[in-house]
């Protein structure tokens, strides 16, 4: 998510639709062993995710991992220049390699990086050029996966992007593709959408109330099978700054928003939100300065209140909602 206010905080045409993923329900590698990320004991707190490699004494945010865990996209911000970087890293040897910049990315601004259940296609934002001509907004563009790497980049176009910005695309396992934009004609000043493809088409519509409201709802993370949905936002029950909410599908529509609340919101910013493969942990970003989620870094160090990943248990970080909202199993 790119647009003010989140812009001065932290970082945050058309072509044919993409075939989405068809599968009833994501392809989770079949693996002896944990994947990397996975923590030694179960994490009821943030723990910051790869200190010194992956979260460092610069802003980082959005991990989206390739299914079988070993390889992760994530941003790399200078939020001074208003600059952010999609970056790869990927596990060998027994840890986490140093991050560089992948070839689709680093000329312009790039990221949001989300990688499907199948792994066959990565979608972020970019401002870069449509057909020669300079953008200032952000689009939605996708990447399919080649035996030589991932194809071109391509712009999904309209209706799904607009002459405002898009931003963090998230997708269900059946190909339905949830993002934010700031374009005119929503509830308020950012608002969440849906975009379903049929016919070689995209067709987008607007969540609506409870999800949006008058203020600023960006950033959604849909659950594989699209049972529940968490999004960040700014509210006035935020505990400082934003905040990431919870909301449950019920039939048609959905159930109200809920502040997920300590531990993984703060008075710090917390920001893009993301499932790992297997289901069992949420990544997010956070600005929360060290100490304020147990770790004991110095300044100009992970945990410095710049901007981190961490990983917390997913069961456990919808506790209080699931018990709320009972009998729901988080799938």
């Amino acid at each position: 998510m790119r647009a003010a206010p989140v812009l001065a905080v932290t970082l945050i045409a058309g072509c044919q639709a993409p075939q989405p993923p068809v599968s009833a329900a994501p392809q989770l590698p079949q693996q002896q062993d944990a994947p990397p990320y996975a923590l030694p004991s179960p994490a009821t707190q943030p723990v910051l995710f790869a200190p010194d490699v992956i979260s460092t004494a610069d802003f980082e945010s959005d991990a989206s991992f390739t299914p079988d865990g070993r390889t992760v996209y994530f941003v790399r911000s200078d939020t001074r220049q208003g600059h952010w970087t999609i970056l790869e890293s990927r596990f060998v040897d027994g840890h986490w390699n140093t991050p560089s910049v992948p070839a689709f990315s680093g000329r312009y601004r790039d990221s949001d990086p989300f990688v499907t259940a199948d792994g066959e296609h990565l979608y972020f934002i970019s401002d870069r050029p449509i057909n020669g001509l300079a953008k200032a907004d952000m689009d939605i563009w996708v990447m399919d996966r080649t035996p030589n790497g991932w194809s071109e980049p391509r712009n999904l176009g309209q209706p799904v992007n607009s002459a405002e910005s898009e931003w963090h695309p998230s997708m269900t396992a059946r190909g339905t593709l949830y993002f934010g934009s700031s374009r005119p004609g929503g509830f308020g000043l950012t608002d969440l959408y849906r975009a379903t493809s049929g016919g070689g088409e995209w067709h987008v519509e607007n969540l609506g109330a409870p999800i949006n409201t008058a203020g600023y709802e960006y950033e959604p993370m849909i659950a594989p099978d699209e049972s529940y949905l968490i999004f960040m936002a700014y509210r006035p029950d935020s505990l400082g700054a934003s905040d990431l909410y919870l909301s449950w599908h019920r039939g048609n529509g959905w159930s109200e928003p809920r502040n997920l609340g300590p531990p993984v919101n703060s008075a710090a910013i917390e920001m893009s939100p993301e499932r790992s493969p297997d289901g069992r942990y949420l990544f997010f970003a956070s600005s929360r300065p060290r100490n304020s989620a147990g770790n004991t870094h110095g300044a100009s160090a992970p945990g410095d209140g710049r901007g981190d990943l961490y990983e917390i248990d997913l069961a456990s970080a919808l506790a209080e909602a699931q018990a709320a909202h009972s009998p729901v199993k988080v799938r």
